[in-house]
């Protein structure tokens, strides 16, 4: 793959970081108790990569996607069983970007991307309770992911 399409993949998966921040922060204010240190710790590692990814596009001679001010939500997050039903969500968004990412990179960017698209995946099953055949792969799923934002 070339460069340009290797940071624009980057580019994509921060933004997916970035909304994954931002909504995790909605998830941690409607969650129950009982499943809170597991949207703290998601939060957390959304955080992480999205860092880690800013440090890559900036020694790719790029300059980083900022996060938007807000995302609007695809649903009302209002309760708990909605909480978790959008966490899920955004495990799959997150791992779909990183899929693309799977496919631009290669080397140890690669491996970086592949680690990171099980991570999303495990938290998607985590929270939804369930797993799909192929995380990531909206084309499998028969289902269409074109940004992992929450709605921009």
């Amino acid at each position: 793959m070339s460069k340009k399409a290797t940071l624009t993949a980057l580019q994509a998966a921060l933004a997916a970081e970035h909304a994954a921040v931002y909504g995790y922060g909605v998830v941690g204010g409607r969650i129950a108790e009982d499943r809170r240190t597991e949207a703290r710790e998601a939060y957390e590692a959304h955080r992480a990569r999205r860092d880690a990814l800013a440090r890559k596009v900036r020694d790719l001679g790029a300059k980083p996607v900022a996060a938007s001010a807000g995302y609007a939500l695809p649903f009302p997050v209002t309760d708990t069983a909605t909480a978790v039903r959008f966490a899920a969500e955004l495990e799959d968004r997150v791992a779909g970007v990183y899929s693309d990412l799977v496919r631009a990179a290669e080397g140890e960017l690669r491996g970086t991307a592949t680690e990171a698209l099980r991570e999303t995946a495990v938290r998607a099953v985590r929270w939804r309770g369930e797993s799909v055949a192929f995380p990531g792969l909206a084309e499998r799923a028969g289902t269409t992911t074109t940004s992992a934002a929450p709605t921009a």
